[in-house]
């Protein structure tokens, strides 16, 4: 591999010729859902004045509605990302912990760090492919503060039972912790449970539009928690005149009708999903650890076919036009031995895949190890 080849610098400028399976994009929604809003609102100009700081009050009641937690306002922020920053170095000082895992979406684990706190990271790369309750308990100590609880977890897309995350509640709740539940990708996950319907009070829910709506480079995203809590996060929100405007207009749009499309979408990356880990495991020593996915990403276990995953990265994305992720992006631990692909993608994709997969992990594994 080149050590100065940038992969999404080179992804960017062939926009148009690269299938995007590497970020857990959604590409499924139909694009009139918020075209005829954002025509409206450019002709409008309204890109020209600033939004309403607290956030358009019918988009606030779409989000609230949609996520179905009473008694927390949603906060707007310009995507998950900066609310998880946020509410990090709002609630964290130095010193303190958060039970975390490996593998995990590790900008998070970046902002805990950046507080002064430390992640402590369960090892999660063996069944259940998520943390459990035990995990958790066994690691609480008196500098604990937080739990990190992504349901479904990037980059595994494995999912909790409701079960599972009651029970993590309940320990966030006993030992007056913190509970900071990513949700994301939940519209891909059947029983899917939030965790502050279990413990509200120590609970902040992370959402976003970015995966479900298909809206990731608007930017937009937030969270929901007591009002207490988001008084105290708040103190760091950068947004005072507001987040995007026409990215708020393009949420709205959605939100409001998602109930009539997002089944369909759904239901097309459940499919994606199967193929990927079916064209994935063709390939001799390659597995599909945790299937199916709850997400609309999984991970293929590369580590027996002595092919590195930045390897397979470059060589998918340089000479077939498809663009899957190297692990080490996510797990210090066990980056090396998986590539995360994404499927919320229109089939045509997954046909491309499914004819670059198993040609580039061929000519990989006839190059000599030091080219890998």
């Amino acid at each position: 591999m080149s050590a100065t080849f940038d992969a999404f610098r080179y992804a960017h400028a062939h926009r148009r010729e690269v299938v995007w399976l590497s970020q857990n994009t959604n590409h499924l929604v139909p694009p009139e859902i918020v075209r005829g809003a954002l025509d409206e609102a450019i002709a409008e100009r309204r890109y020209e004045g600033y939004p309403l700081g607290s956030g358009d009050p019918e988009l606030l009641e779409l989000i609230q509605s949609d996520l179905g937690i009473d008694g927390a306002p949603p906060l707007l922020a310009a995507g998950g990302t900066e609310a998880l920053y946020m509410i990090l170095r709002a609630l964290l000082a130095p010193g303190d912990e958060v039970i975390a895992s490996d593998p995990s979406y590790l900008i998070i684990h970046k902002f805990i760090e950046l507080s002064g706190a430390r992640p402590v990271c369960v090892d999660i790369y063996r069944p259940p492919f998520r943390l459990t309750s035990e995990a958790v308990a066994e690691r609480i100590g008196p500098k604990t503060k937080m739990i990190l609880l992504i349901d479904p977890l990037n980059p595994l897309g494995s999912g909790y039972p409701k079960e599972e995350v009651r029970a993590i509640a309940e320990l966030a709740h006993d030992h007056h912790l913190v509970l900071l539940n990513d949700v994301t990708y939940r519209d891909f996950s059947d029983g899917h449970a939030l965790a502050a319907t279990f413990a509200p009070e120590q609970t902040v829910t992370v959402w976003s539009v970015s995966k479900n709506c298909g809206l990731a480079g608007l930017r937009i995203g937030g969270f929901s928690a007591r009002p207490e809590l988001t008084k105290t996060i708040a103190r760091f929100n950068t947004n005072d005149l507001g987040v995007n405007i026409l990215a708020q207009v393009a949420a709205r749009a959605a939100l409001r009708t998602k109930r009539t499309w997002i089944d369909a979408v759904v239901r097309t990356t459940r499919e994606n999903g199967r193929r990927v880990q079916e064209i994935g495991c063709g390939v001799p020593g390659v597995t599909a650890p945790v299937g199916p996915s709850r997400a609309n990403m999984t991970i293929l276990d590369i580590a027996e076919t002595g092919v590195a995953p930045p390897a397979v990265q470059e060589e998918l994305l340089l000479h077939h036009g498809v663009f899957v992720r190297a692990g080490s992006y996510l797990s210090p631990a066990h980056g090396s031995r998986f590539v995360r692909v994404s499927f919320s993608n229109p089939t045509s994709d997954i046909d491309r895949f499914a004819k670059a997969w198993p040609v580039a992990m061929r000519a990989l594994a006839a190059r000599p190890v030091a080219a890998h």
